[in-house]
């Protein structure tokens, strides 16, 4: 994100003086007098610039300090900003049409623009959180501490989801790279632990993840048996078990803001209507899968909230919006719900075809998914700002209220 910071009149004439009039610059009187000229016109602009001191760069002002220190992100390809382009795996997006209107170009989101939680760094007055691989082999500088984003498309809670596809970094191994940047990477932009236990508090946690633990394993019977070792049942209570281990994990290493979102109406997606047989306008045996886990979710949430001091673990409550806005698509300003907005392969199943940007739907913002699986920018929009301001989708607060929670 564009961040511009404005020095007061006075700071900024006080600073341009002392440089021009610094002992490495020898000026004769002549000089002066022209320099006198150009002091003026400097502090004539800086002042504008003070009068233009709180216009707004999108949903922040310039000056504004940051809702919360930093933005921690998990999940899968619903977040993920550029992880898999480092990884040999088939699930890229680093590519055109993806990223077709975003203001970088193809950074590896899987959409045409901005993610969920892109629209809620800009919410919180954060830079977007950069991928973590690419920063692996760097040393991060003071700036780059607003946030990490560590999350993976194709992969899921279970570590063996999304094998088939290639190489990618499934939750379990999300965290443990969280522990190696708190334990090697951030202490040394602290001077002590308290700062740093500080900063990880204060900080914000999003997670998006469990929806390829179906896609890319349970209904997935060509590549995965685990429908044949589990009922649905006994399958959703696997991954929230292991989904709570990780939470635990990530509350004893330092967090305490986390919001986790539900899975989404997976039977919607453009990948399960055009591939198996259902009526309507969704595979609803595939949404009663997604709603057996959130069922489970959101009691596990809150006892992780009632047993771990300090902490609040909010409910991602978005299955119903996403469900709501396919079956209802004018009621959110959309005018088709059902089929992919880029030219995708299989018919409109899967992820876009490369470099045909030319082909993508010259309307995005009426489309409600992008690709095969994921949504429009649009879309994400919508879930972060109700997330962010309102209180039927981020539970029992949201998000604002959650930062500004001591």
């Amino acid at each position: 994100m564009l961040r511009v910071y404005i020095l007061s009149p006075i700071s900024a004439f006080t600073t341009l003086l002392s440089f021009f009039t610094s002992q490495e610059l020898k000026i004769n009187l002549k000089e002066k007098g022209k320099m006198n000229k150009v002091m003026i016109m400097i502090l004539m602009m800086a002042t504008m610039m003070q009068l233009h001191n709180n216009v707004s760069l999108g949903d922040e002002t310039m000056n504004s300090r940051p809702l919360a220190p930093a933005l921690y992100v998990f999940g899968d390809s619903l977040f993920d900003s550029g992880n898999n382009n480092l990884l040999p795996t088939l699930a890229k997006a680093d590519f055109l049409p993806y990223g077709m209107n975003f203001d970088r170009g193809p950074t590896g989101r899987f959409t045409n623009g901005k993610t969920v939680v892109d629209f809620i760094a800009e919410f919180l007055g954060l830079p977007y959180s950069p991928p973590y691989l690419s920063l692996i082999q760097r040393v991060l500088h003071p700036e780059q501490l607003t946030g990490l984003n560590f999350a993976s498309g194709a992969c899921g809670i279970l570590p063996e989801t999304g094998n088939d596809l290639g190489r990618c970094l499934n939750f379990p191994e999300q965290i443990d790279f969280f522990e190696t940047a708190i334990e090697e990477e951030l202490p040394r932009h602290y001077l002590n632990s308290d700062d740093l236990s500080n900063h990880l508090a204060k900080s914000l946690y999003v997670i998006s993840v469990g929806s390829n633990d179906y896609i890319n394993n349970y209904l997935d019977k060509k590549h995965y048996d685990t429908s044949k070792r589990f009922s649905p049942q006994s399958f959703a209570k696997l991954l929230i078990d292991n989904l709570s281990q990780q939470l635990r994990r990530m509350y004893y290493l330092g967090a305490r803001k986390v919001i986790m979102f539900e899975i989404g109406p997976i039977g919607c997606i453009p990948s399960s209507t055009r591939q198996f047989k259902h009526n309507g306008r969704c595979v609803e045996e595939f949404n009663e899968l997604a709603v057996m886990f959130n069922d489970y979710l959101a009691p596990m949430l809150v006892n992780l909230t009632s047993n771990l001091q300090g902490s609040s673990f909010v409910l991602g409550h978005g299955h119903w919006l996403g469900y709501d806005a396919v079956t209802h698509p004018s009621k959110y300003d959309l005018s088709d719900s059902m089929n992919a907005c880029c030219v995708t392969w299989l018919n409109g199943t899967s992820g876009c075809i490369p470099e045909l940007g030319a082909l993508a739907c010259r309307d995005p913002d009426k489309h409600y998914f992008w690709d095969g699986y994921h949504l429009t920018e649009t879309v994400y929009r919508t879930i972060a700002s109700l997330c962010f301001n309102g209180s039927s989708v981020c539970i029992p607060k949201n998000i604002k209220d959650l930062v500004l929670q001591v």
